[in-house]
């Protein structure tokens, strides 16, 4: 039922990788002491300079400020399996826009995404093994254009965000790093 990780040589071969008596949380938590030694406030509001939000993947691969050259403070990032746009997707987006002043909305699923190696029968799987269904959809797909698509659909109609002009979709690449827009058919 799970989608598979990255093997345990690949996991040793990694220097930043947890020892066998430090938890992963421990070495982030040490990391974060090390930022915040040399941390400068920014002196920022919450706001998004840019006044962009981007909806992406949570996949691990995705390098989301490298990737579209952006800096600290310039966008709100939501991040979700599948970069999926959902009810809570809405919510945020919502917020975003009416609390914060966003105006843009950038959509961004990718290649070789493990959505499309599940199904909604995930949802039963979970009931069987937990017993208890969960209340939420797994929002699996199989073609990634459409799903985009889809996204933008579900932005475009939501008559919660006030900005819905500028929405624009794109699939990230996993092998090249390059972004295909997704028009509508």
């Amino acid at each position: 039922m799970s989608i598979p990780a990255s093997s345990p040589a690949e996991q040793s071969a990694r220097p930043d990788h947890p020892t066998a008596t430090e938890s992963v949380t421990d070495r982030l938590v040490e990391a974060n002491q090390r930022y915040a030694a040399e941390f400068h406030d920014p002196g920022m509001g919450a706001a998004p300079v840019l006044r962009v939000a981007v909806v992406a993947c949570m996949d691990a691969r995705i390098d989301l400020h490298k990737a579209l050259g952006l800096q600290l403070g310039d966008c709100h990032t939501i991040r979700n399996a599948g970069g999926v746009v959902t009810d809570d997707t809405i919510r945020s987006l919502t917020i975003s826009q009416r609390a914060l002043g966003t105006r843009s909305i950038v959509l961004i699923h990718h290649t070789n995404c493990g959505m499309q190696t599940i199904t909604e029968d995930f949802r039963g799987e979970l009931e069987a093994e937990v017993g208890q269904r969960p209340t939420w959809s797994v929002e699996a797909f199989t073609d990634v254009d459409q799903d985009v698509r889809q996204s933008m659909a579900r932005v475009r109609t939501s008559p919660f965000l006030a900005h819905t002009d500028d929405v624009r979709g794109f699939v990230f690449d996993v092998h090249t790093g390059l972004l295909r827009e997704i028009t509508n058919k």
